[in-house]
């Protein structure tokens, strides 16, 4: 059976990453007083009061030993975040407080960010912020971008490693789900892992920068205005990907924002490949269970509704 990581452990680890983050920013030079943690889920976020200075420390991750390739994802997302906040896109920017690079210290590697107030009153509204992803998909696109490799955020070897060692743990999935699941990646696997394979399938769907992790959910709703937050998964892809899996409603939103600003919209095709390749990322996202069980619970209704879905296409025709 899968052994899930107690309260006990969550806790320590959570203390461990605020203890990194905290003695980071005082060895950066900051008067750090009372740290406050602000999320707990894939990283801890660390506010390091009184100073306007966020921490984010991933602590959930597919190959957590593998400290080089999350430095080279963070710096990647300062980069890109730091060039839209010079252009004048609404972004939440590196911290000017700080250099503007990765730190690791006791295991952990982290990033630094200002502190802004959020707008918790203020519900948010995924149709619209599924429009104004269009907008900075047209910001991104003069974005250089030289490191960003081809559709790095669906990684596909971890998908490729999940789906093998889930086998190992029934009480994630049932045997026939993950039976169906890795003969879906057979059929999309060649398409992630090569883009010329990928543009000979969709001949004159352009690639660019894109977010990387559904922005439309990743728009912070701050007091002072929206501002397009968490690039961690930032990546060369279609624009399709940021829309995978939304549905219909969103998916219209965002052509209605192309359409304004003079870019392309959705192709039918390309969501159906993107919305493929997303449900098998959340299916083997399962592997993750055991470093933060609760997200079973989030995981779950994805998960439902890929059963609820017919078998993929054959996308390599």
């Amino acid at each position: 059976m899968t052994t899930f990581l107690t309260p006990q452990q969550r806790a320590d680890r959570t203390a461990a990453a605020v203890e990194a983050a905290v003695a980071t920013g005082r060895g950066l030079g900051l008067p750090v007083a009372e740290p406050t943690v602000l999320h707990d889920l894939f990283s801890v976020v660390v506010h390091l009061a009184p100073l306007p200075v966020v921490v984010r420390i991933p602590t959930v991750l597919p190959r957590p030993d593998d400290m080089a390739a999350i430095a080279r994802r963070q710096q990647d997302e300062l980069d890109v975040t730091r060039w839209l906040a010079d252009r004048g896109i609404p972004v939440i920017a590196p911290s000017p407080l700080v250099p503007r690079e990765p730190v690791q210290r006791d295991g952990f590697s982290m990033t630094f960010w200002p502190f802004v107030e959020e707008a918790r009153d203020k519900e948010p509204d995924y149709v619209a912020n599924a429009e104004s992803t269009a907008d900075l998909h047209a910001a991104l696109r003069a974005y250089p971008g030289r490191r960003l490799e081809f559709l790095s955020a669906a990684d596909p070897g971890f998908i490729a490693d999940s789906l093998a060692g889930l086998g190992q743990h029934p009480d994630l999935i049932g045997a026939a789900e993950l039976d169906r699941a890795r003969r879906e990646w057979q059929i999309l696997e060649p398409l992630v892992r090569s883009r010329s394979a990928f543009e000979n399938r969709f001949p004159g769907v352009d690639l660019q920068p894109i977010h990387g992790d559904c922005p439309p959910a990743n728009i912070f709703r701050a007091v002072d205005g929206d501002l397009y937050a968490d690039f961690e998964l930032v990546t060369l892809g279609p624009v399709e990907w940021d829309l995978a899996a939304l549905g219909p409603e969103h998916e219209a939103a965002y052509n209605r924002g192309a359409r304004r600003n003079g870019t392309r919209p959705l192709d039918e095709e390309v969501l159906a490949f993107v919305n493929a390749l997303g449900a098998l990322r959340f299916i083997a996202t399962l592997a993750l269970v055991p470093q933060l069980p609760e997200l079973m619970g989030y995981l779950k209704p994805a998960v439902d509704r890929w059963q609820a879905t017919p078998f993929a296409a054959d996308m390599s025709s």
